[in-house]
């Protein structure tokens, strides 16, 4: 059972906590998921204004983990959908998908907002309003556009981010703070896959004494994953990651033949590898959710790796 840096609470052999338990550790709220103990943070009232704040807030969240050039504005919506109704070339009319769901989610947005304003004036605004109905339509054809949408790294879409504004939209706040916490358990376990498969690979293949350097990375990004920004230990949090990152990043093979050229390729490959290691987990650290496809292939590249000295390119899919 892997867990972070809060202390287990119950003994060597003994079931795991179910999930969703809440326990106060080191005078620190904490929710049990996936085997660890996650941070958690007071749920703000239930209003429209702070729901409000909340689906605005996951708007900037997801246009900047996406690629480039997807945060078209709402007024632009017809525009959008002409330019991929009438795009033939697939990689076109992929990435043409991509910015009509970008516009979808900003006229989503813009409605919701509008309604707050509105209802801080006093008017009453219905669940069955129309414009209501239209904001969650928006986001519910965003859903379906969003497959086509990558991650900023090119390697992997992340449909969750996509989703976060329609269950904030639709759920009760303190359903949707709940849920997130799962979402969290489930980025620190791909950070620990990815640490586990960087430890086999490279602790015995040139890069003795990695193991250290790789499990306190792995570590500063699950705290970094549970870590509000706007927390005050964000400074430290943030700082701890970096430097490790960077230390990590700086690890050099030991060559037993400097002069051999097959050794340096070798060297050079895994160097590489380990690079991508530690932006994939940067990656999962800052997006906060799982990113199951890229922790796959991942995997897969430190095994090929392992068995032939070689490491395999990730080709970017254009989604059907």
């Amino acid at each position: 059972m892997r867990v972070n840096q809060a202390e287990t609470l119950f003994a060597a052999g003994a079931d795991p906590p179910a999930a969703g338990t809440v326990r106060v550790i080191d005078g620190q709220r904490r929710i049990h998921h996936e085997g660890y103990w996650v941070k958690m943070y007071p749920v703000p009232a239930d209003t429209l204004r702070a729901k409000k704040d909340l689906i605005e807030a996951l708007t900037r969240r997801l246009f900047n983990h996406t690629e480039h050039g997807l945060n078209i504005p709402g007024h632009r919506l017809g525009e959008a959908r002409r330019a991929y109704d009438e795009e033939t070339d697939p990689g076109r009319k992929r990435v043409k998908g991509a910015m009509y769901a970008g516009a979808l989610f900003n006229r989503a947005t813009t409605i919701f907002t509008r309604l707050v304003d509105l209802q801080s004036t006093g008017v009453e605004i219905s669940p069955s309003n129309d414009l209501m109905r239209e904001c969650g339509c928006c986001l519910q054809e965003s859903l379906f556009f969003c497959r086509l949408v990558m991650h900023r790294s090119g390697e992997e879409g992340i449909d969750e981010l996509w989703g976060e504004p329609f269950r904030a939209f639709c759920m009760p706040l303190e359903a949707f703070y709940a849920s997130r916490y799962l979402k969290m358990a489930q980025a620190m376990r791909d950070i620990d896959l990815i640490a586990d498969a960087m430890v086999r690979t490279f602790d015995t293949i040139m890069f003795p004494g990695i193991e250290p350097v790789v499990r306190w990375f792995a570590r500063a990004a699950r705290i970094k994953v549970e870590t509000l920004r706007t927390d005050p230990e964000i400074f430290d949090v943030w700082a701890e990651l970096v430097t490790a990152g960077e230390r990590l990043a700086s690890f050099t093979p030991v060559l037993s033949a400097p002069d051999d050229e097959h050794e340096h390729r070798l060297g050079s490959f895994g160097t590489q590898l380990i690079c991508n290691g530690r932006d994939f987990i940067f990656h999962v650290s800052r997006a906060r959710v799982s990113m199951p496809k890229s922790t796959r292939e991942f995997v897969d590249r430190c095994a090929t790796y392992a068995a032939t000295g070689r490491i395999t390119m990730v080709p970017i899919p254009l989604p059907a």
